[in-house]
């Protein structure tokens, strides 16, 4: 990719529910990251109800194809999950697993690449939590997770009808959130450059 191109950043959250608040606060991170100069792509509600992730079977829907070609080409990742039980959500994780289809490639993983992580818990503890795990799985998937994370309480409205965030500060870390995967990349991008060619000798 030259460094003229725009990041490609995939926003991969919310539940099967259509405009869920995780939904939302993933649109919130995705519009800033579009701001700052980012293609954006969202896979969520029924995007995400993908057949549970095997290694026993080669076969992939059609959606999980897409899923998986999107974190074969994307320059960042932004994750939204609810928490459950005080972690990521089962769908979520699901989603997640299918990265294992990228164990053979050159950019194994999410390798080099940032990725911003939000969780939504009708409280704080189970949302800080669950942005822990987020990080976690990060690590192990060779990402980079951004230096702000999102962890949002929804037991106080935080979104309008429109999708608008209500609370500046949730407002304030779903756009940090953003922008900070854009900045990754296009540092990335700037910097990262092929090897070069051998002399022929």
């Amino acid at each position: 990719m030259s460094s003229s191109a725009r990041p490609l950043i995939l926003g991969v959250g919310g539940t099967t529910r259509p405009g869920s608040t995780t939904e939302r606060a993933l649109g919130v991170a995705l519009r800033a990251a579009a701001a700052e100069g980012a293609e954006t792509v969202i896979i969520t509600a029924p995007d995400l109800a993908l057949p549970m992730y095997t290694t026993d079977l080669s076969e992939r829907t059609p959606e999980a194809r897409r899923l998986v070609d999107l974190y074969r080409r994307c320059t960042g990742l932004i994750i939204a999950s609810p928490a459950y039980h005080g972690s990521l959500s089962g769908l979520i994780k699901n989603a997640l697993d299918y990265a294992e289809d990228l164990r053979m490639d050159e950019r194994t993983y999410f390798d080099g690449i940032a990725v911003g992580v939000i969780a939504c818990a009708g409280g704080w503890q189970a949302a800080v939590q669950t942005m822990g795990a987020l990080r976690e799985i990060t690590h192990a998937l060779r990402g980079w997770p951004t230096p702000l994370g999102a962890a949002l309480n929804t037991s106080v409205r935080l979104f309008d009808d429109a999708g608008e965030c209500l609370d500046l500060s949730s407002k304030f870390q779903l756009e940090s959130v953003g922008r900070q995967v854009v900045q990754f990349a296009s540092m990335r991008q700037s910097f990262v450059r092929p090897p070069p060619a051998l002399a022929a000798g």
